[in-house]
């Protein structure tokens, strides 16, 4: 089953996300930063494609968190083994330096990066997405993993790095005669 790594800075939706594609609510979701440290996996389903997704901590630098070093340990290994990497970025708040540096490391990696600009609560907050293709990003997704604005156009272009599982053989019936 495909994997999908989604990262991001603290407290840009990723938890959220996550629960939102997966269904559930196994990813703790807070307003105070720093609440997902370690990786946390779930199945999901999108259109007949299963796939894996992978929550992480939010990325940090190394003087910000006792914890940033590991945080960041966690977040190279769900990228390394992802197939496809999400990256959340937060909306409402624009462009930080740590956004701009996030994209520079997995620009220089060879696996399909998905920038997803979250909070854009409907159709009339999307220029607030706009901003991020000063960053040098080609395609974003405005998306408000709270009420599912715009998950779905952002999902179906994740399905074309994901491939359908082959379909099954059909019957094979000899005729006799």
């Amino acid at each position: 089953m495909k994997r999908l790594a989604i990262v991001g800075m603290p407290n840009t939706g990723k938890s959220t996300f996550f629960n939102r594609v997966t269904r559930t609510r196994n990813a703790l979701v807070d307003d105070f930063p720093g609440v997902t440290r370690d990786r946390h996996y779930g199945d999901a389903s999108w259109n007949g494609v299963e796939f894996t997704l992978v929550d992480t901590g939010g990325y940090l630098r190394a003087n910000e968190d006792d914890f940033a070093d590991l945080i960041r340990f966690q977040i190279e290994q769900a990228i390394e083994d992802a197939d496809v990497i999400v990256l959340v970025l937060d909306g409402k708040a624009g462009i930080s330096p740590f956004d701009a540096d996030l994209i520079k490391i997995l620009r220089e990696i060879s696996k399909p990066v998905f920038y997803a600009v979250n909070k854009i609560d409907s159709e009339k907050y999307e220029d607030l997405a706009v901003d991020f293709y000063s960053v040098g990003v080609d395609q974003v997704y405005p998306v408000s993993a709270m009420t599912g604005y715009g998950m779905g156009e952002l999902l179906d272009a994740l399905l074309e790095e994901i491939p359908p599982p082959d379909a099954p053989p059909e019957d094979v019936v000899f005729v006799t005669g």
